[in-house]
């Protein structure tokens, strides 16, 4: 398996793609307290701190989430003092290098009325974590065969100038029919559209799935870790004093501009 590598501005935001998603363009979903960040609970369960390295940051993400709140974040493998880690996992981020990108005739547009269908099959497939309303996160299609939903992908974290493609799963009385492959094609064409640049994630032990995706374009950027920790007490702790981190949309732009954004979960 290659590994491809990319601009060093682009390789910083996906170091990092929650954290730059929720300072970027899903800053409107964004919960915050200083340098963490979540997407609300019914929309996907991902947080995000602005440096691994920074008390400060795990303070403040102990801080949004409580004590005994759970956190699933990405590039740790410890629990830093004051978490306790349960369970953890690697996985594989891939970028669409080569990725043939077109529109599908078949794929159909999907929205909130679709919710109930779209969480059925993730339930038969279990190809990730979908919520009531990860629909809104950006543009979701599907193929359905007399009416019924049988193959689902579209766009979930969303950095500046790049779309993760999620989702993906087919009904496992459909598969080996290439839906998976044209529905990836078919949201990427709309990534490409708006001038960004499609990537994703797998986890690393799912074989088949990368296969699947080195075959029709993609190529690996990295390896990480995907870890769910929970806070103590003893995590809610004082901040220590220092300059403030990034915050916003603003302070993201001035770090992209410099280069400086840091490795994060």
């Amino acid at each position: 398996m290659s590994t491809v590598s990319i601009d060093a501005t682009s390789t910083h935001l996906l170091d990092n793609p929650a954290w730059a998603a929720l300072n970027g363009p899903h800053a409107h979903f964004a919960e915050r307290v200083g340098r963490a960040a979540r997407y609300p609970q019914d929309v996907a369960p991902f947080h995000a701190i602005s440096d691994n390295d920074d008390p400060r940051a795990w303070s403040d993400l102990a801080t949004l989430v409580g004590p005994g709140g759970t956190v699933s974040v990405r590039g740790v493998t410890e629990a830093p003092p004051g978490w306790e880690l349960v369970r953890s996992g690697h996985g594989v981020q891939l970028v669409g290098t080569g990725l043939r990108a077109e529109p599908d005739p078949e794929a159909v547009r999907l929205g909130p009325a679709d919710v109930p269908e779209i969480l059925a099959l993730v339930a038969r497939t279990e190809p990730g974590p979908y919520l009531r309303r990860t629909v809104e996160l950006g543009t979701y299609l599907g193929i359905r065969e007399r009416g019924r939903l049988i193959a689902l992908a579209g766009e979930r974290l969303h950095p500046p100038g790049w779309t993760e493609i999620s989702a993906v799963c087919t009904d496992p009385d459909h598969r080996g029919k290439g839906l998976a492959t044209r529905l990836v094609r078919a949201v990427a064409a709309g990534i490409r559209e708006r001038g960004e640049r499609p990537f994703l994630h797998a986890r690393a032990d799912n074989a088949d799935a990368i296969r699947l995706y080195e075959a029709i374009g993609f190529t690996l950027r990295r390896r990480t870790a995907f870890s769910l920790l929970r806070a103590t007490e003893a995590a809610v702790l004082k901040k220590p004093e220092g300059p403030e981190g990034p915050e916003g949309p603003e302070e993201l732009r001035e770090l992209q501009e410099l280069g400086e954004l840091e490795e994060t979960a």
